[in-house]
């Protein structure tokens, strides 16, 4: 029966598939030689939170050509979402081709988007590269799909990614504006730190804290773990997770303090109060930060790590670790780090900066905080 439906979709997918005019061939983040038509004007994406990368190339109207996406953006973050939203209500009107786990993509509802272009991530909440039966059956009929990355490997395949997208929808000179911008960001941070070579700092990261009363969930070899090394430190937690993430006891963490600790928000300006996890985001204040970030030092055993009472704790926001804005994510990590050698850099000016270029509306909240 699975394969009768199967079958049955691609067929259908043949019928309703647009034809491609002139085609041209890309190399995606995966290494595959793909072709794409000259001219792309409906595309599917594997997570919602690519909109702000195809912002990057068109600010006037980022959704137009989406004709199908995830429904995680509005579920992880719902206050960038609603943002997205009042500028641009036609967002809601997009078909939902699955919810917040890749195992909700509908093949279905994909096909029958008629999508000239999928852009689906390395990894991530939707289809994958392990995606095997998603891919072959969307190439059937006539549907280029692409891979891109801001998680796995960020420092090396955000601009990759965005040079790809940049050529996969005619703009390429948009992409290369951003990508000198990322680079020159970036580099005030790389550069400072391979001429001083200072020591490097010993770094925790919480990820998602509050979503589970247990500690810890951490970063490591991906997403926001690699921001520690580019910031001149060491993840601690690399000697332990293998992977890009994973989870770390409570009480090796107390025999392994790190000097610096950095917890990841999930909470936004659109999250009640009374819930136990950071907040940091679209519309979240700084003084609502602050406090949700002093309420989780409070926790058993993370009151204990002297880099509390040292005051070298802080919070960032954790949609970072899928975001073309990354690079000032590393700048604040830079200035926790040493924050005697970046004492003149502003990675919140950096943010609000790239904002004013490159998103249509500016920076609104607090995207970081350090306890005091």
């Amino acid at each position: 029966m699975a394969a009768m439906l199967r079958a049955g979709l691609v067929t259908l997918a043949i019928l309703l598939a647009p034809a491609l005019a002139v085609a041209r061939q890309v190399v995606d983040l995966a290494g595959r030689s793909v072709t794409v038509p000259d001219r792309v004007e409906r595309i599917i994406i594997g997570e919602g939170r690519y909109i702000p990368a195809l912002a990057i190339l068109d600010r006037d109207d980022p959704v137009g050509r989406i004709v199908g996406m995830m429904g995680e953006y509005e579920a992880v973050d719902p206050a960038t979402y609603a943002r997205y939203h009042a500028a641009f209500p036609k967002i809601a009107r997009i078909a939902r081709i699955g919810r917040a786990a890749r195992e909700s993509f509908s093949l279905e509802q994909a096909i029958a988007a008629q999508p000239q272009v999928a852009i689906f991530g390395l990894d991530g909440h939707g289809p994958n590269t392990r995606s095997g039966e998603v891919i072959r059956a969307l190439e059937a009929t006539g549907t280029a799909v692409i891979f891109i990355d801001f998680r796995s490997n960020p420092l090396v395949n955000t601009p990759a990614s965005m040079l790809l997208l940049g050529q996969i929808l005619g703009r390429e000179a948009e992409a290369a504006t951003f990508i000198a911008a990322w680079k020159q960001a970036l580099a005030t941070v790389t550069d400072r730190l391979a001429q001083a070579s200072p020591a490097p700092t010993r770094v925790f990261i919480e990820s998602r804290v509050g979503l589970d009363a247990a500690c810890c969930e951490t970063m490591t070899r991906g997403m926001m773990g690699r921001f520690v090394r580019a910031a001149g430190g060491v993840n601690i937690a690399e000697a332990l997770v293998p992977g890009e993430a994973g989870v770390v006891n409570l009480e090796w963490l107390l025999a392994n303090p790190p000097e610096v600790y950095i917890g990841t928000a999930i909470g936004s300006g659109s999250t009640s109060a009374d819930k136990p996890w950071l907040s940091l985001g679209a519309g979240v204040t700084e003084a609502v930060a602050r406090a949700t970030l002093t309420r989780s030092l409070t926790r058993p055993g993370i009151v204990d790590l002297p880099l509390v009472r040292s005051g070298r704790a802080h919070a960032i926001w954790h949609h970072f670790y899928n975001s073309p804005f990354n690079v000032a994510a590393v700048q604040a990590f830079a200035t926790w780090l040493h924050p005697s050698l970046f004492a003149d850099l502003n990675p919140t000016g950096t943010l609000r900066d790239l904002h004013a270029r490159f998103q249509p509306f500016p920076v609104d909240g607090a995207y970081w905080i350090s306890a005091k």
